[in-house]
């Protein structure tokens, strides 16, 4: 499995953003996926999660109601929706798949494969 993030960049606070994640290898629609973020200094903490069908969703306190992932299986890729960007989301975002699991996971350590991380900056 091979992951593509794209879409990062500099937003004003209260701006948003789309990332891209593209997914190739293996057969993307049967696996979980999960949008994951770093700050400086700081642990890489999950953001969101989506299962295969994207029947279930998961998302961070911090997140809730402002970001949205979401999946188009025929394009191989995964999308995070972010709105009202804060100073606070300012990191390096990361897409992750998990290829063995269907339902939605949220702990770093279940997720096998890693794009290359987006940054995403937002000024105050």
């Amino acid at each position: 499995v091979q992951l593509q993030a794209s879409g990062g960049g500099l937003v004003q606070a209260g701006g948003s953003l789309r990332l891209s994640c593209a997914a190739s290898g293996r057969t993307f629609s049967s696996y979980a996926m999960a949008w994951f973020r770093q700050a400086p200094g700081k642990e890489r903490e999950v953001i969101a999660t989506i299962s295969w069908s994207a029947s279930s969703t998961y998302y961070t306190a911090s997140v809730k109601g402002r970001f949205t992932i979401s999946r188009d299986n025929a394009k191989n890729t995964v999308y995070l929706q972010m709105n009202s960007l804060k100073p606070g989301d300012t990191a390096v975002y990361y897409c992750a798949a998990n290829p063995n699991r269907r339902t939605i996971a949220t702990m770093l350590a279940e997720y096998d494969y890693w794009g290359q991380g987006t940054q995403v900056t937002v000024s105050s």
